[in-house]
C-alpha cells in the first residue's frame, strides 16, 4: 500500500518534507488518516510552520526499494528534510546488514547532494534473532548518524516496543493508540531541522 498524503504549503520558501518509510509509516492495519504522519500534518499546521509534506511509505518497502526509489522522488518533490524510515523488512527477511547499511548510505548520501537534511528513524529487532545480529542492526542506524551527519532518533518504538497493548494482533505493527508516541518520539529531532 502506497500512503499518499501530501499538504500543499502557505507561504514562502516552505520545508518540504518526504518520509520515506515502510508499513509503519503507510498506516498498516488503521483506520486511514490515524498514523503518526498525519498527526505530525496535524502538529506542523497547529504550531503553524510553512510546510509540504509528502508520505512516499510503502508496506513492505525494504531498503533496496527505497533506493531504487529515491531520485524520482527527490527530483518529484525537492525536499529540504527526508524522514528516513527503513530497514525493518530487511531484518526480518535475514538480509546482510552491510547490504542494508549501503542501501541506507545511499539514500541519504543522494538525499543531502540534493540539498536535503536527513532525519533516521532507527529500529530495533527481537532478540530472537540472535544477540550479535540484534546488537549490529541496531548500531547499524547510529553508525550512519555518524557517517553522514544526519539526526537520528535511535529507537523509534521507545515507550511502546515491550508494550503489547500497543500492537496490532500480529505483534508487529503498531495500532492507533500507539501513533501519537511514535509522533512524540520523532517530533523533538525533527523540530530542530526546521528552525
Amino acid at each position: 500500500m502506497l500512503c499518499s498524503l501530501q499538504l500543499q504549503a502557505q507561504g514562502n520558501t516552505p520545508h518540504r518534507i518526504l518520509v520515506l518509510g515502510d508499513s509503519i509509516s503507510a498506516e498498516y492495519g488503521i483506520p486511514a488518516g490515524t498514523g503518526w504522519v498525519n498527526l505530525l500534518q496535524d502538529n506542523l499546521k497547529k504550531n503553524n510552520y510553512p510546510f509540504a509534506l509528502f508520505n512516499s511509505s510503502i508496506s513492505g518497502e525494504t531498503s533496496a526499494g527505497g533506493k531504487v526509489r529515491i531520485a524520482n522522488l527527490l527530483q518529484q518533490h525537492q525536499p529540504t528534510i527526508v524522514i528516513l524510515e527503513l530497514g525493518a523488512n530487511d531484518a526480518l527477511r535475514g538480509f546482510p546488514l552491510n547490504t542494508s547499511y549501503q542501501n541506507l548510505l545511499q539514500i541519504i548520501q543522494m538525499s543531502k547532494s540534493k540539498g536535503a537534511q536527513v532525519l533516521i528513524l532507527g529500529m530495533r529487532i527481537p532478540s530472537n534473532y540472535g544477540p550479535e545480529y540484534t546488537k549490529q542492526f541496531a548500531s547499524m542506524f547510529i553508525e550512519l548518524n555518524k557517517n553522514t551527519k544526519s539526526a537520528l532518533v535511535p529507537f523509534f518504538f521507545e515507550g511502546i516496543a515491550t508494550k503489547q497493548e500497543y500492537f496490532q494482533d500480529d505483534g508487529i505493527h503498531p495500532n492507533q493508540e500507539a501513533q501519537i508516541i511514535l509522533l512524540n518520539n520523532m517530533l523533538p529531532a525533527l523540530k530542530k531541522l526546521l528552525k
